[in-house]
């Protein structure tokens, strides 16, 4: 059976997998989880180009059927933990909004009528807003039950809970977009043709994703949050923008700023922090665009001084050892978190919708996929950016690297597969992570 948190289970209409058992599964796994991602970014836009009142209610009754399924199998999982560790504080804060959560959604009767699906979007959109605590209680719950379990077994725990998590919110969060659409002026007969901008979003996939947009309002909100740490008399880097700078393919766009969010902020947090010769001068960040036929990679370089060896066993582990303290510290001081780049903005007006105009349409993805973080001071090390996007560059059959200069500085390799090949059939179908 396709596992009910891989991405490639999220719209099929018969959940059995077509892999006759475990060897032909483990056989070419990486081709066949990126044919299967592609399949389902597929699904979604043809889903979404296609919508009608049928569609939309088996829209919600397969949201109606997954979303407690997939948290009845996360609850399992912590139960299996050792008693210290599930009566920890945040780990049993977790659990019980997992519950909570599980016996609302198990209760939803079959939705027949649109009324009855403005319903169920409401008590989404109630509990999305509830579980933004989860990934902050998480981390401080295993940096605190870090001398009770392995690292191993602690890394292994997080990618199943996150990995589970973003699997949830994404069909949730694709259910509420359309149900959105669905209601639009714009969607009904003899309407007015949309312009050019409404028609690149399906639900939460941007189908036409320009990296180089991208960068550029990720590297915005970046800067601006230094100059609010560091103050207005420092100097910050530049950007240099190199490569295929017009590529562009079908993606989940607050899941791709997150991450080059988290890389851009990194990368100037290191160059302003590393003393320069001479004075004054500092070294400008390059990013280079690579466009190949089946993805799309992005290097973020900095010569900050690279990263200590000390630092680098644990760099992508949830377990910090001697560090955990200032982890925990920080963390108190975000209530909630949505793992998304709107987290890294400066308070301000909150988005009233995607915009009609193409040039502001990367700013206002805020009201997609995830909710924003609350009241965190840019300045934050949490312990847990580069660990949470290797989970979500990775769920995407896509990769996260660092190549270190100690003393010097570092590359970073984000590899983006271009999902959702309209040519490609929408059947495939592959279990790629374990219930």
């Amino acid at each position: 059976m396709a596992n009910r948190d891989s991405p490639a289970y999220c719209l099929c209409d018969n959940p059995l997998a077509t892999s006759s058992g475990p060897r032909r599964l483990v056989h070419n796994f990486q081709e066949t989880r990126a044919d299967s991602l592609r399949s389902y970014i597929g699904q979604l836009t043809f889903f979404g180009r296609t919508l009608t009142e049928n569609r939309l209610l088996s829209s919600a009754n397969y949201v109606r059927t997954e979303l407690p399924t997939r948290l009845a199998h996360r609850l399992r999982d912590m139960q299996t933990l050792p008693f210290a560790v599930v009566t920890n504080t945040h780990m049993s804060h977790v659990y019980d909004l997992y519950y909570k959560a599980f016996e609302k959604f198990r209760r939803v009767r079959e939705i027949k009528t649109i009324q009855d699906n403005e319903k169920y979007c409401q008590l989404i959109e109630e509990t999305l807003q509830e579980h933004l605590t989860v990934i902050p209680r998480l981390a401080m719950g295993v940096l605190e039950c870090q001398d009770l379990l392995q690292p191993e077994h602690i890394d292994r725990l997080m990618n199943t809970l996150l990995r589970s998590r973003i699997s949830r919110r994404v069909i949730a969060e694709q259910h509420l977009a359309l149900t959105e659409t669905f209601s639009s002026p714009w969607h009904f007969p003899h309407a007015a043709p949309q312009n050019e901008s409404s028609t690149d979003f399906v639900g939460e996939v941007l189908l036409r994703c320009n990296a180089r947009e991208v960068v550029g309002v990720c590297w915005n909100r970046a800067t601006a949050l230094a100059r609010e740490a560091y103050g207005p008399e420092c100097i910050l880097p530049q950007v240099k923008l190199d490569g295929h700078l017009d590529a562009t393919f079908p993606y989940i766009l607050s899941h791709l700023q997150y991450v080059l969010g988290e890389l851009l902020r990194n990368a100037i947090q290191a160059v302003v922090e590393t003393p320069s010769a001479p004075p004054n001068v500092v070294s400008p960040i390059e990013v280079l665009i690579c466009e190949a036929p089946q993805h799309v990679i992005v290097r973020v370089s900095d010569r900050g001084g690279g990263i200590p060896k000390e630092i680098m066993p644990k760099l992508w582990s949830f377990s910090k050892g001697s560090r955990s303290q200032t982890h925990l510290e920080n963390l108190s001081q975000v209530p909630k978190m949505a793992a998304t780049m709107q987290e890294l903005k400066l308070p301000g007006p909150e988005s009233t919708g995607k915009s009609s105009n193409r040039d502001t349409v990367y700013q206002d993805s805020s009201d997609g996929s995830l909710s924003s973080l609350t009241s965190r001071p840019p300045n934050l090390r949490l312990g847990v950016g580069l660990p949470m996007s290797r989970i979500y560059a990775e769920y995407w059959a896509g990769s996260l690297e660092l190549h270190n200069l100690e003393g010097y500085g570092v590359d970073a390799f984000l590899q983006v597969p271009k999902l959702g090949n309209k040519n490609e059939q929408l059947s495939t179908r592959a279990s790629m992570d374990a219930i």
